[in-house]
Formats: C-alpha cells, sequence, structure tokens
C-alpha cells in the first residue's frame, strides 16, 4: 500500500551536513514533500508530525568522536521508513548494531561503486560499476543484522546496505549531489519502491492544499499584502487572492529604497495580470528618517521590518473604511516569506541565525496582524511554478530576487537620497547590459552594493578622484541556500564597468565580488 505525501512530510534529519537542504530539495523533486528538522529533536517529537518516511542526512562528525550526534534506536523501532545518507548511514548501522571503524581507506570525490551480486532495491536495473560522491573517514565494515549489503567501494566495504522488511536502507554516499551519476535514481527508489511513497507532491497540488488553509486561516476577515514588486510577494498575493478574492487588498510601500522604475512595474505589471485591489503608500520620508545615520545591517533591518508593520497598520484602517465594514478591522497580514527565509533567520531546523530577514526576524513584538505565509515551505523555484500555474507574467515570475529592505542593504553605510541615487544608477546599468547581453535566467541574482564609507583614488578627465567602489555581486544558484558566483563574460562585465564609471560621477572603481555562498552569503548586509 502506497502512503500519500501530500500532507505528510518526509523529514529530512539534519546532522550538520554541507547538504541537508539539496537533500531535501531532491526529496521534492521526486513529488514528496520535505521539511528538515535538527538531529537533537527527540523521536518522540519526530513522529507526531506523522512523517511518511525519514532521510538522516551526512554530517562532518565522526560517530565515535566525542559529543558526535547520535540516532536514538527507538527511531527504527517505530514502522517509519528511513534512509541514512554518509553521517547518517555510518549512525544507523551504529544505532543498529553494526560496526563503525576508521579503516585509514577515506575517500573524498568521485569514487567507484561496485553493485554486489544482489544488487537489491535501492540499484535495480543501474550499472554494477558507476561514480558516486564520497565524503568520509570511517566506514561501516559490518552491517547489521537483518540488512543485506548492496554495495561496496575499495575504502568502504559496505558503502550500501538494505533491509525491506523493516524499510529501511541507506548508502555511504551522496546521491544528493550530481556528481553521483544515479543518484537520484537511488533516492527515488528508496522512497517509492521501498518506503512506498505515492509521488504526489505537485505545484497544482500546493496550490490546492494552500488555498484551502488559507480559507480555514482566514475565514471572512480582512487580509492585507505588503507587495515589494519581487516574485515572492506577488506568487503570495496571487495565491491569497484565489482563496479569498476581495477579502485581500495590497498596499505597496513606496519606502524610498526601491529600484529605478519598480514602482511603476508593480502598479502596472501585477495589478493588470490579477486585477487585485492596490493601495499605493508613500512613505520615503518616513523610512529615511528612520534609518538616518544608522550603519548596521542588523538594525537597518528591523528598523525597516518595524516600520512596514507601522504603514500597513495605516493602510488597514483606509481598508476597512473602502470596504464599507466600519467598526472591523483588518486581522491578517500576508507576508512571501520562503523557506530560505526561515532557515537563515534561525528558523526551522535549529540552525544558527545568519541574518534577521525583515519579514522573519525583523517584526516589532507588538505585531497587530495575524500572519498568513502560504510560501513558508518553499523554494525560490518552487514559488516560481506556483505564479506560473496561478497565470502570472513572466515579467514577474523571473525577476531576480530583491529583499525587502531594498537599496538599504546594498548600501554599507548610512543611507541617505545621494547615496540611494548613486547606487539607483549604478544598478540600472548593470541590469540594462545583462538584459541586452540576454544572460538574464543564467544568473539567480544581481546585488550591486555601494560601498558608501569607503573611498578610492582614481583618475579621471586628467584629474585625480576620490570616489566610490561599486561591487558587483552576480550569482548562480537553485534555491539561494548556496550559491556560486556568475562566470558572466569578460566584455558583459566591461561594458558595465565603463559604462558605471562614466556616466555616475561619484563612482571611479568597479570590483566584482566572486565569493561563493558559503562563506559568503548573497547580499552584502
Amino acid at each position: 500500500m502506497t502512503e500519500t505525501a501530500g500532507d505528510r512530510p518526509v523529514l529530512v534529519v539534519d546532522f550538520g551536513a554541507q547538504y541537508a537542504q539539496l537533500i531535501a530539495r531532491r526529496v521534492r523533486e521526486a513529488h514528496a514533500y520535505s521539511e528538515i528538522v535538527p538531529h537533537d529533536m527527540p523521536v518522540a517529537q519526530m513522529l507526531a508530525r506523522d512523517p511518511v518516511a525519514i532521510v538522516l542526512s551526512g554530517g562532518p562528525s565522526s560517530v565515535y568522536a566525542e559529543g558526535a550526534p547520535s540516532v536514538d534506536p527507538s527511531l527504527f523501532d517505530a514502522g517509519v521508513p528511513v534512509f541514512g545518507i554518509c553521517y547518517g548511514f555510518q549512525a544507523m548501522a551504529q544505532a543498529l548494531g553494526g560496526v563503525v571503524e576508521r579503516t585509514g581507506l577515506s575517500e573524498f570525490g568521485g569514487t567507484e561503486l561496485t553493485l554486489a551480486g544482489a544488487a537489491g532495491c535501492l540499484f535495480a536495473d543501474l550499472p554494477e560499476r558507476q561514480s558516486v560522491w564520497m565524503s568520509h573517514g570511517d566506514s561501516v565494515t559490518s552491517a547489521p543484522a537483518g540488512f543485506v549489503v548492496t554495495a561496496s567501494t575499495a575504502g568502504a566495504p559496505v558503502a550500501a546496505m538494505e533491509d525491506l522488511d523493516r524499510r529501511l536502507a541507506g548508502v555511504q554516499f551522496h546521491p544528493e549531489v550530481l556528481h553521483s551519476e544515479h543518484g537520484q535514481r537511488v533516492l527515488e527508489a528508496f522512497l517509492h519502491d521501498i518506503a512506498q511513497v505515492e509521488p504526489t507532491w505537485t505545484m497544482t497540488g500546493v496550490i490546492e492544499h494552500q488555498v484551502e488553509l488559507i480559507r480555514e486561516q482566514v475565514g471572512d476577515g480582512l487580509v492585507v499584502c505588503g507587495l515589494s514588486g519581487g516574485v515572492d510577494s506577488a506568487v503570495a498575493a496571487a495565491l491569497v487572492q484565489r482563496a479569498v478574492g476581495d477579502q485581500l487588498t495590497c498596499v505597496f510601500v513606496d519606502h524610498g529604497l526601491l529600484r529605478a522604475g519598480e514602482a511603476e512595474q508593480v502598479e502596472r505589471d501585477f495589478v493588470a495580470a490579477t486585477g487585485v485591489r492596490l493601495v499605493v503608500v508613500d512613505a520615503r520620508e518616513r523610512f529615511l528618517s528612520a534609518l538616518s545615520e544608522v550603519s548596521d545591517p542588523e538594525t537597518k533591518r528591523k528598523i525597516i521590518g518595524r516600520e512596514f508593520i507601522r504603514v500597513f497598520e495605516d493602510a488597514a484602517r483606509q481598508v476597512v473604511d473602502e470596504a464599507g465594514r466600519s467598526g472591523h478591522t483588518v486581522e491578517f497580514l500576508v507576508q512571501g516569506t520562503l523557506y530560505p527565509d526561515v532557515v537563515e533567520s534561525g528558523g526551522g531546523s535549529g540552525t544558527a541565525n545568519i541574518k534577521s530577514h525583515h519579514n522573519v526576524g525583523g517584526l516589532p513584538d507588538d505585531l497587530q496582524f495575524t500572519l498568513v505565509e502560504p510560501l513558508r515551505t518553499l523554494f525560490k523555484d518552487e514559488v516560481r511554478a506556483v505564479g506560473l500555474e496561478l497565470g502570472l507574467p513572466a515579467e514577474i515570475v523571473w525577476r531576480h530576487p530583491f529583499p525587502g529592505p531594498g537599496l538599504a542593504i546594498r548600501i554599507i553605510g548610512a543611507v541617505d537620497e545621494e547615496r540611494l541615487r548613486i547606487l539607483r544608477a549604478a544598478d540600472a546599468i548593470a541590469r540594462e547590459e545583462l538584459t541586452a547581453a540576454g544572460l538574464d535566467r543564467d544568473v539567480w541574482q544581481f546585488p550591486v552594493v555601494l560601498l558608501a564609507d569607503v573611498r578610492s583614488v582614481g583618475v579621471q578627465g586628467d584629474g585625480r578622484t576620490y570616489g566610490h567602489p561599486i561591487v558587483l555581486r552576480p550569482v548562480s544558484s537553485e534555491d539561494a541556500m548556496t550559491a556560486d558566483w556568475s562566470r558572466l563574460p569578460y566584455d558583459v562585465i566591461a561594458r558595465i564597468s565603463t559604462r558605471i564609471t562614466n556616466e555616475v560621477r561619484e563612482v571611479n572603481r568597479v570590483v566584482l565580488d566572486v565569493t561563493s555562498k558559503p562563506p559568503g552569503t548573497i547580499e552584502w548586509e
């Protein structure tokens, strides 16, 4: 009998893995819903989520190191299918009575895997020899009782094992990375054949499920949504409108921190595509006043989050009046919070707080709204798919991500009108040249950063200048959890640099950020 993954999650237990988020994505690509949970979550709490299956991630520790994460053996007696990967594979083997040892035969990178005589369920119909991606010092040298060894490598005598009666399996390698030739097939074999998870996680299903949840949460209440012009808030608004129709009013706050042409795009493209009721609030003076002389990025984010809410509270009174519901209040606020926002802000999986996203860690304590966050469990590419399914135009769906705090966090230093003018002009040039080169969809995000508190000496017009540097930060990514700098053609970078230094007189130096994530984040602040 198959299990439905429509509402029940596949839990990815994070042992500190570099690839925990990638595992969650690969599970979703197999059309099963996934959530990441920390390794120290008690088994009872995991089971309370009614998981359809559990995946144990890799991690940097040795299972024998002092304080290393372990797996409660009771997890394997709960009747839930479990799949171990790398460290999770070793922790499973150890918990069930297998032997894990440091053999001196570490394996890192591409490694040849050889299937046993009986390939088992994980490797059914796959080549006898295949390349997989390894990263381990310890090895499982003896499988627990009841398991069949189905593959080995030179450094791992037990590189894969499975116990079909208990629906338990694991591999020493990383099936979630593209370097493992048939990795996705192996993961899907566990999900579909061993765990018997029905592949029902689709964008149509997501929409239907969220519409139902929104209607249940909102009832006949009034709802406001803060539109930023970005894909996240646009898709969230379209989804809520699908659920509650005219109960929704969108509020576009022009906080003075937008890029060139963004206000016009929101009023033109989004309203035309959806017919939503839109209230435009000019709050430029309010935000710039609140940000005056503030340089600390976390403080900026919290100020912006606070002021957004205050503006929405003011706008809510206008919404009530226009709806003819005097004496009522707007109870609900829609936000385009995504799963990476939650993870980076320290939520969802016990992770560290990298930085507070304005819609997660930057909200005031006395918030007067109940949040509606229909995208909170989705990655960016999934949000785009939902947007297309809802009929939003490509100009909105494929727009590069832009942070809610806007250009304020792309100015390193205090924010003022002059610095915004400089950055807005440089940013417009970079976007124009990227579009002209036909590279918009090759780049995930393209922050242009003004180092406002830095000056560099230059020569322009045979004279000495002392201007600001501009940083170009084009990155490529699938979901913003990890990213790499985009290898733009040199001639495109040269055109951007030449135009900025020629047309933006306050800038005399353009530099390219070639840092991946990790160790850097996509935005500088």
